[in-house]
């Protein structure tokens, strides 16, 4: 059972990164451009232009496979956290300027609503890694195989 609540939470993740990778590829120039207007070196642009969506589809590919999952969702933990502390800070006023780069409908998202959909994909993070973790300690028990 407790399997196939980390196949379900993995898989709203699959989809977050997916599209969120993708929409930024498909949409390349746009997203570069907002990064141009992001309130941090300039430097960076090229980086993130291609790195970040490439990461976020990267973290969607390992979890869909059981054996790099646990990297997978620790990586979707480590980015979504950057990501709510970086809304967190704008919605404390803490850069003079606050263009989003973000693509699609998410796009649409008030600053506030932003973090509350950070935090909740968040918190299905850390229940996936909860879980998994349980799944793989229950699986090492004599009897059991791994990977069910």
């Amino acid at each position: 059972m407790k399997q196939n609540w980390v196949i379900i939470l993995s898989s709203l993740l699959v989809a977050l990164f997916l599209y969120t990778g993708l929409v930024k590829f498909l949409n390349f120039q746009q997203f570069n451009n907002d990064l141009q207007n992001q309130p941090f070196s300039k430097q960076l642009t090229p980086f993130l232009a291609w790195g970040l969506p490439s990461l976020e589809i990267l973290i969607a590919v390992f979890l869909l496979f059981h054996k790099s999952r646990l990297m997978g969702l620790m990586a979707s933990l480590l980015l979504l956290l950057i990501f709510t502390f970086y809304t967190a800070l704008i919605l404390l006023h803490g850069f003079n300027r606050v263009p989003c780069s973000c693509g699609g409908v998410i796009r649409q998202l008030s600053w506030g609503q932003h973090l509350v959909f950070n935090l909740f994909f968040v918190i299905i993070s850390i229940i996936a890694i909860i879980l998994f973790m349980h799944e793989c300690r229950g699986s090492r028990k004599p009897g059991n195989r791994v990977g069910n």
